[in-house]
């Protein structure tokens, strides 16, 4: 595939297309878990269970990635485990850490219930070539980047700095 030709646009046409995806994302996101009996910041939590796969994460590695306190990560994985979403395995290194393993079966309820949009998502991917891919990679990495970085200043609630 050469690619989908595009028009030239301004940085603002940019950022009213990304504002609308994430309000998007945002609604998808509070549906799907909805439909899982999750709550959104639980789904993003067994997220990064699955992005990390065999490398079993730390309540700690859960709560930085998630930008929450270890205590607010100890609820969401009391949730997830009575949900059947997530069980703890005791570190092998150390005792006293727990990591987190996702349970089979729901990986494959989460699957199953966002099949019908990955692959959606990966078609219109495919639609792209691969120095086009590369630009919305970048992009993509790059807003995630100040996106954390924007949370990290909220969290900071510092009034006089500029979030």
């Amino acid at each position: 595939m050469h690619g989908t030709p595009t028009e030239p646009a301004t940085p603002a046409q940019a950022l009213s297309a990304m504002d609308h995806l994430i309000a998007a994302h945002l609604i998808g996101q509070q549906e799907l878990a909805r439909r899982l009996g999750l709550t959104v910041t639980d789904l993003a939590c067994f997220t990064f269970v699955l992005e990390a796969g065999d490398d079993l994460l730390t309540a700690g590695d859960l709560a930085a990635r998630a930008h929450v306190t270890t205590g607010a990560v100890t609820g969401i994985l009391n949730r997830l485990e009575r949900a059947g979403y997530v069980t703890r395995r005791p570190d092998p290194a150390d005792r006293r850490r727990v990591r987190v393993a996702a349970v089979p079966e729901a990986i494959t309820r989460v699957r199953t219930v966002y099949a019908g949009h990955s692959k959606r998502l990966t078609a219109l991917f495919a639609d792209y070539s691969p120095e086009q891919l590369a630009l919305i990679t970048d992009c993509f990495t790059r807003t995630t980047t100040l996106a954390h970085e924007y949370l990290e200043k909220l969290n900071r609630n510092t009034p006089t700095e500029d979030c």
